[in-house]
């Protein structure tokens, strides 16, 4: 049992290394999230949270502390490149596995449990956030520990037997980290739960089990300093900007150009669990007849339906927002490897068999597709072809024609042979081909030519139109993000150190404004590339005062 937790872990890591490093800071928000926690190593004040002279209230404080604590095992400092701070979601994908692992194999059975972690592991959902320094790999860890404990009480009530002593505690502290990562994600997964539960078998008293005053005492052990110095300090505009416009605003109306309709999560499903979307969805259905008579069901579907179908009703909808939700599938593919083979292949329903042919669509577009950005990415940004697109290419086909089975259950072998040719493909994916695309990375080349140029330590870059947050985080915290004009009262004021970054066709709109002052401005080298974020094609110049 402790081997295969090992095996689970180590395949996570494995799994997720390739891209942590050669992978450029993503914009925008990873960019945000690690610049923040730079600026927190950088003064010391881990209490409050910035993003240059801006303060970033959006998310509580779990994951700056926890990259931070990254940092600082890395003896780097504020300097510390962005692996470091990606290592959190790695452990955080990492853990997740573990857990659910754990929680199979305490409903399941060992096979059972190390199915569903191999899965967990190997989708596209975990592949991507196992290596975005962000909340959500380890808010999904949090999650994972939190129902896993849940499941067992509710099974032990139901079956009626002793709870185990550490159960309670591990579900109210994974709340209370959870809490303190991202909110009330892992509360609302919980209660969702619950009264999903409830509603089928109107019984509550099981959820006693848990301790409740105790619970609730831990949480607020675990979340209240930190709230309260927070409050303090802002004067309350965390509260009301994290709670007050951020998460009601999510909710109220599209945030951030984000707002879909309902059924997105439905039809981007195939992508973000590639490549185990059929096989869950078959498992599901298979569940979803049987769930009347077996707890076990019902809890798994009870975590994944009502969070599932809550996120859809959200007008703000973020490919990541249903993570949480997953491992309730997961376990269902571990269930179905108990069963006898005529069970496991039984006949589905008319409308699940449309649903599953559905499936089975997105599994073929979504394998064709990855093998074409594989191949097509390098040739359409970089004009070049990468002899790594073929075996990414075919990793990518061969994994998809495995996650097409002939029959709904799917031999514990087959499942690990489609988690490797998984992990191969996001490997290169994320690991070889996206870093080569180097037109889509400009502020990696912005960092690179300042530094070729850099006469002065003292030396801040100002930039416009180009201010994403990936920029500040590379160049430095104090890079000044303004318009043309700014960028030429900044050289003035510093001729002999500054450097400015702006668009070569403003190149005479900057030389008039510094002549005003008897100065000109000399083009140190041009950047050109496409700002992925905006959808901008740039031709940047690097300018200081020409001596």
């Amino acid at each position: 049992m402790n081997r295969n937790y090992l095996i689970l872990f180590l395949f996570s890591i494995l799994m997720t290394v390739s891209g942590l490093a050669s992978l450029p800071p993503v914009d925008r928000d990873e960019s945000r999230f690690v610049q923040s926690t730079k600026q927190m190593v950088e003064t010391g004040d881990y209490i409050d949270i910035r993003l240059q002279d801006v303060s970033r209230y959006k998310k509580p404080i779990g994951i700056y502390w926890l990259q931070s604590a990254a940092v600082a095992l890395s003896g780097e400092g504020a300097q510390a490149p962005i692996w470091v701070y990606r290592l959190v979601s790695m452990l955080g994908i990492a853990l997740a596995v573990v857990g659910i692992g754990w929680t199979g194999a305490k409903l399941f059975g060992t096979n059972a449990g190390l199915a569903a972690g191999l899965m967990m592991a190997a989708i596209f959902a975990t592949a991507f956030e196992g290596r975005d320094a962000k909340t959500d790999a380890m808010l999904l860890a949090c999650c994972v520990a939190a129902q896993g404990a849940l499941a067992q009480v509710y099974l032990a009530a139901r079956r009626k037997v002793p709870v185990a002593g550490h159960l309670p505690w591990i579900f109210w502290i994974a709340q209370g980290l959870g809490i303190l990562i991202k909110g009330p994600v892992t509360p609302l997964l919980s209660l969702l739960t619950a009264a999903a539960l409830f509603a089928f078998e109107r019984d509550w008293r099981w959820l006693l089990k848990l301790k409740l005053v105790r619970g609730v005492v831990i949480v607020l052990v675990i979340v209240l300093p930190w709230l309260v110095l927070i409050s303090w300090k802002s004067g309350g505009a965390f509260l009301q900007e994290a709670v007050g416009k951020d998460m009601l605003n999510k909710v109220a109306q599209g945030e951030e150009s984000h707002g879909l309709p309902p059924g997105f999560y439905m039809l981007t499903y195939s992508l973000f669990m590639w490549p185990f979307g059929l096989i869950a969805v078959g498992a599901g259905l298979q569940a979803i007849n049987r769930f009347w008579e077996d707890p076990r069901l019902r809890f798994c579907l009870a975590w994944y339906i009502p969070f599932w179908l809550v996120f859809e009703a959200i007008p703000t909808k973020l490919p990541h927002y249903v993570m949480p939700a997953y491992p309730g599938m997961a376990l269902l593919i571990g269930w179905l490897l108990t069963l006898p083979a005529d069970q496991a292949n039984a006949p589905l329903k008319r409308w699940q068999s449309w649903l599953w042919w559905s499936t089975a669509f997105g599994v073929v577009v979504v394998s064709i597709g990855l093998a074409a950005v594989c191949i097509g990415t390098p040739i359409y940004f970089a004009k070049t072809f990468s002899w790594w697109s073929i075996p990414a290419a075919i990793a990518a086909l061969a994994t998809g024609y495995l996650a097409f089975p002939r029959q709904l259950q799917v031999p514990l072998g087959r499942i690990a042979a489609i988690a490797v040719g998984a992990g191969i493909t996001f490997s290169l994916l994320f690991g070889v081909i996206a870093p080569s695309l180097k037109p889509i990375w400009l502020s990696p080349a912005i960092k690179a030519a300042v530094d070729a140029n850099r006469l002065c330590d003292t030396t801040v870059l100002a930039s416009s139109p180009y201010h994403e947050p990936s920029l500040v985080f590379l160049v430095g915290t104090n890079t000044v993000l303004s318009d043309v004009d700014g960028v030429a009262k900044h050289l003035a004021a510093d001729p002999g150190c500054a450097l400015g970054l702006a668009p070569v066709k403003d190149e005479q709109k900057l030389n008039e404004l510094l002549a005003g002052q008897g100065k000109s401005a000399k083009r140190l080298t041009e950047i050109d590339g496409l700002n992925y974020s905006s959808g901008d094609k740039l031709a940047l110049g690097l300018y200081r005062v020409a001596p």
